[in-house]
């Protein structure tokens, strides 16, 4: 019987796997049994030194059949149970396949189902109006697509249709969430025509409202869960962000903007049976901006409104299927809006706020407490989360923020001063003075000794008046007077503010005088170039300034912080520039008169051959010019320049056109006696009517020391009046003013010219030749 088993096993393949296993184990026993003979014999061998050496022979044959017989054992595993092993891999991997293939395909049925259960659930939701559950399940059928289309295997087209039903069902359960939410937050606004004109525009902004479902009404349990319901309905599908984007773009641009901007609106709020409405109203107002207490007042009603009926509830997002967010609808708002309504703030209505003296910044404390106390009712709210904002650091930032505004402000006043006309003038007198206000900590100057006599001891009995550092009386621009007082006035704020705003209070100062320098120069180009008494102006006002800036720095340096106060307050440095810049507008309004009273005497026909009626009438004409030329110059200069600026001034010109008139006199070649009695003749009337124009004001009648010192300011004066006495001498008389080149006639002409003169004067006789002869 066992044999017929074992065929019918051998003819299996399993007898022989059992056959091997029995080999196995047997051969283990017989090693196991080998390994201790060796053991026993090597302990013998080693430690009993017991002869042993057939005892070895024999384990060794033992151990090679062993081997051999293992040897066979590896041979039938590698070629039989291998083999087998190979089939049982590759069945059991089909099996694992098919198994693989039918859970994901029992997965996707799973979803399929999940999918249509939602979508079924959605809808019925949908027509409870519960938006919230709506759009729960809408999302979990999105999730369960997604799932589809990452499965491999599932039929694309039927994919498709799954997608466009689920668009199709958002796209409506986002028509009902807009629909219900404007039946709760309904505006009236003005249309977009009203931003013409600005009155069009604020009487449409009055009739801008805002509807809200009154949730204090009997209603409020009916309607405040639909509301909570249609707010989850937009989070859950991602639409609330956008959606209270728009609402916040609105609310900023048609109530909370023209609230701060406009001064004449004030909030209304109405609650009715079934809405609370929001509107504007009008009211008088005197000034043009809006204190920054009235305005947080103003938006403070706005957000409460807000938060009372509308962003008081409680949502979460369920965007997330692991994790459900809170959302705070208020601070949601707020983050969206505080940044713009700041900035907002800050320009329509801080800006203003900010003080125009020192002297009134203890008053900008209670605008700061308004600021912290508007930010924290927001706070409390929820609509701001920061501990810090711009509009609150602003707001304490008042030092950095008025030292900014006072210097803009008097970089535009001085601006406007600087392009403003300069003839309107002022009289600048030895007395003349610019109040400077008082200026804080006397007593840090109480050394400085004030001398209240009118003379100055210098000691060995010498005094020096009070006046000799005074400016001469003069006119300088009346825009001048009152830019130098604004410069006074913006150094002693600088007296009285914070170490910073001092220095940038300082600096302003600084730049006001390097904007004259570049600004006046080229906006009145045109006129100082044409109108002297203009040029002249411009010369006294840029000497006034200098005056000014050499003591201005001195007079606050103690009193400004450091390193002002150490020697870096100061103008000094300015002085050159500004005396150059008058000179040289003032020397280019010379030149342009020279150069007109040179043409004016090349029409003369140089003085020759006036016995012709028409050449003296050309001469004569000519004289007559640049007299007229001088007084009228006189007029506009006289009552404006410095007397000693005026004299040098008007005797350089006068001294440019006699010197003009000798030169062509003394180049003739033949001066008939009628031509020199006419050539005499406009002489005189230079000798006449020249020292007119030096005649003093009516204030200095009494002085007459300017016609009396012509010759210093008209160099060639004594020439001309010796040419007028050559012009009438003889031939002796001229010989002797020459006197061996030591008399009169010597000093004021050279020898060739005395020569060519009596050339001209005088036919050619042995007695002119004698009288040349002794020119030498």
């Amino acid at each position: 019987m066992s044999s017929f088993v074992a065929e019918v096993l051998a003819s299996s393949g399993k007898l022989e796997k059992e056959d091997i296993g029995t080999k196995i184990s047997r051969l283990a026993r017989r090693v196991e049994e080998a390994k201790g003979e060796v053991c026993n014999m090597m302990n013998k061998k080693y430690e009993e030194f017991i002869p042993s050496l057939k005892n070895g022979e024999d384990l060794v044959n033992q151990v090679d059949e062993y081997s051999m017989e293992i040897d066979v054992l590896k041979s039938q595993i590698e070629n039989e149970v291998q083999r087998d092993l190979h089939v049982a891999v590759s069945e059991f991997s089909e099996l694992k396949q098919q198994l693989e293939k039918s859970t994901v395909l029992l997965s996707v049925l799973t979803q399929l189902h999940e999918f249509d259960t939602a979508l079924e659930t959605h809808q019925q939701a949908l027509l409870e109006k519960n938006y919230a559950k709506s759009a729960t399940h809408l999302s979990k059928a999105q999730h369960s697509l997604a799932l589809l289309k990452s499965r491999k295997g599932v039929e694309l087209k039927m994919l498709e249709v799954l997608g466009t039903e689920l668009i199709i069902q958002k796209e409506k359960l986002l028509y009902h969430l807009g629909e219900e939410w404007k039946q709760l937050a309904v505006w009236n606004l003005p249309p977009s025509s009203a931003s013409g004109k600005v009155e069009d525009f604020f009487q449409w902004t009055l009739k801008t409202e805002l509807h809200l479902c009154n949730m204090t009404s009997k209603r409020k349990s009916e309607v405040e869960p639909l509301l909570i319901s249609i707010l989850q309905g937009f989070a859950i599908l991602g639409e609330l962000n956008r959606k209270f984007k728009f609402f916040s773009q609105i609310l900023l641009k048609y109530i909370l903007k023209p609230l701060i901007v406009e001064p004449s609106l004030e909030v209304e709020i109405e609650l009715q049976a079934s809405n609370a409405v929001l509107r504007f109203s009008a009211i008088e107002s005197k000034s043009d901006h809006e204190s920054p207490a009235k305005v947080y007042q103003k938006i403070t009603t706005v957000m409460e409104f807000l938060y009372q009926h509308l962003l008081y509830v409680p949502l979460w997002d369920s965007m997330d299927r692991n994790e459900k967010k809170d959302i705070n609808l208020a601070e949601l708002l707020g983050g969206m809006i505080w940044e713009e309504l700041s900035d907002i703030i800050i320009k329509n209505c801080l800006v203003f706020s900010i003080p125009a003296n020192s002297s009134q910044l203890e008053l900008y404390e209670e605008v700061i407490k308004a600021t912290d106390k508007f930010e924290e009712k927001l706070k409390e709210m929820g609509f701001l989360q920061s501990q810090s904002t711009d509009l609150l650091i602003y707001a304490r930032n008042v030092n950095v923020h008025f030292a900014s505004k006072k210097c803009q402000d008097v970089i535009v006043t001085a601006r406007n001063l600087m392009t403003s006309e300069i003839h309107n003038t002022v009289k600048i007198t030895s007395d003349s003075k610019i109040s400077i206000p008082n200026l804080p900590n006397r007593a840090l100057v109480s050394k400085v000794k004030t001398v209240s006599s009118d003379m100055v001891n210098l000691g060995s009995g010498k005094q020096l008046s009070s006046q000799t550092m005074c400016l001469p009386t003069c006119r300088i621009s009346e825009s001048v007077q009152k830019l130098m007082e604004l410069a006074y006035q913006t150094l002693s704020e600088a007296t009285r503010a914070t170490p910073e705003c001092a220095v940038q209070l300082f600096y302003t100062v600084r730049n006001m005088f390097h904007l004259f320098y570049d600004v006046v120069p080229t906006y009145h180009k045109e006129t100082l170039q044409k109108l002297p008494q203009l040029a002249a102006l411009h010369h006294n006002n840029c000497m006034y300034i200098a005056h000014h800036l050499i003591t201005l720095g001195h007079q606050f340096q103690c009193y400004l912080p450091s390193p002002l106060c150490n020697g870096a307050a100061t103008f000094v440095d300015f002085v050159p520039s500004f005396r150059r810049l008058g000179t040289e507008c003032f020397l280019a309004q010379l030149r342009t008169q020279r150069d007109e009273l040179l043409e004016r005497l090349s029409t003369s026909r140089n003085f020759s051959s006036l016995e012709d009626a028409d050449n003296y009438s050309a001469a004569n004409k000519a004289v007559r010019q640049v007299i007229h030329q001088l007084k009228r110059l006189g007029k506009v200069w006289q009552d404006v320049l410095p007397v000693h600026i005026y004299c040098k001034a008007v005797g350089t010109l006068l001294n440019t056109a006699i010197t003009d008139i000798v030169n062509k006199i003394a180049m003739l070649e033949d001066i008939t006696s009628e031509s020199a009695d006419g050539l005499y003749s406009l002489c005189r009337t230079v000798l006449e009517e020249g020292p007119g124009i030096f005649q003093p004001l009516l204030e200095e009648s009494k002085n007459k020391k300017f016609q009396e010192e012509i010759p210093i300011y008209v160099p060639k004066w004594m020439k001309f009046k010796e040419l007028m006495i050559v012009l009438q001498a003889s031939l002796q008389e001229l010989v002797d003013r020459w006197t061996d080149g030591k008399g009169p006639f010597a000093a004021e002409f050279s020898p060739i010219e005395a020569k060519n003169l009596i050339r001209a004067l005088f036919q050619n006789t042995e007695r002119r030749a004698a009288a040349l002869s002794k020119i030498k």
